[in-house]
């Protein structure tokens, strides 16, 4: 909620689009979840920035959703009123994950 607090979206905006530098990984978020106090936009992880192998220069993480919407590398964060692209939804999967 910092995040949104200081980048915050237009009123009623339903969704978050979060995607990786190379566009090779992208992860839609929608507004309750992405705002949920277990949702944390991170950039240190033990008092240091966070090095590659742990997401940097920035990650997502929750308890409230799989793995697999807790997005890596962060190069895009988007608000849209339509509904994003997710990388594993357009593969079969569920696109809450976890809600």
């Amino acid at each position: 909620s910092d995040f949104a607090a200081k980048f915050a979206p237009p009123p009623n905006t339903k969704y978050v689009s979060l995607v990786t530098p190379d566009r090779g990984y992208y992860v839609g978020w929608d507004m309750p979840s992405i705002l949920h106090p277990q949702t944390l936009l991170a950039y240190e992880m033990n008092g240091q920035p966070l090095t590659p192998i742990h997401g940097a220069p920035l990650r997502l993480v929750t308890t409230t959703k799989y793995g697999i919407k807790q997005i890596k590398r962060i190069g895009r964060i988007e608000y849209t009123n339509d509904r994003p692209a997710d990388y594993w939804a357009e593969r079969g999967y569920d696109w809450y994950s976890g809600h």
